[in-house]
């Protein structure tokens, strides 16, 4: 597996082999100890999968908070899409940064994105979907966001902003300067 780190600590992207013949290819998605072996430790319990059917869809910025924060390991099944993570963690240097990553079908990249992160993706075409997996289960009390378009964020979204299709939740979340957050960062030992 390829393992390229980001700008933010923590969330790195994954590029999975590919043995490819005449009748297509195969591929591991997923391996415990190919992500130990990257320094990954997250123990995932829970898969997910969203359809999208219009390009320009954005879903997020959506977090857990503690104590059902998630990591989440995010991949397009068909399609493609732009995934942004958000550092949420008090005391990073990198705090209220984000970083944005596009994600294919063809390609196979996938985002690994820690516990103390905000995270969404758009859609950048028709029928995407997308698989993610998370490593606590999902906690309607501890479900949180931020609002897509957060100018103190100011993520350069790769669409037109007025032609976005959002949820009736994710259009009302809130903003990153009203956000108390509980995540802290936790520096890597040497």
């Amino acid at each position: 597996m390829e393992v390229k780190t980001t700008a933010l600590p923590g969330v790195l992207v994954l590029k999975p082999r590919r043995f490819a013949d005449s009748r297509g290819y195969f591929v591991e998605t997923y391996n415990q100890r190919g992500l130990a072996e990257a320094g990954v430790s997250a123990q995932f319990v829970q898969d997910n999968q969203s359809f999208s059917a219009k390009a320009g869809t954005i879903r997020g910025l959506h977090f857990q908070l503690p104590p059902a924060a998630q990591t989440k390991l995010v991949r397009a099944l068909r399609g493609s899409i732009f995934d942004v993570a958000v550092d949420l963690r008090q005391g990073s240097p990198t705090f209220g940064r984000w970083i944005g990553e596009t994600l294919t079908a063809s390609g196979g990249e996938q985002l690994l994105i820690p516990r103390g992160f905000a995270h969404a993706f758009c859609t950048l075409e028709d029928d995407a979907e997308v698989a993610y997996k998370v490593d606590d289960f999902y906690a309607p009390k501890c479900d949180s966001g931020l609002i897509w378009n957060d100018p103190d964020l100011g993520i350069d979204w790769p669409i037109d902003p007025a032609s976005v299709i959002l949820s009736d939740k994710d259009a009302t979340l809130g903003s990153f300067k009203a956000f108390a957050s509980p995540f802290r960062y936790e520096a890597a030992s040497p």
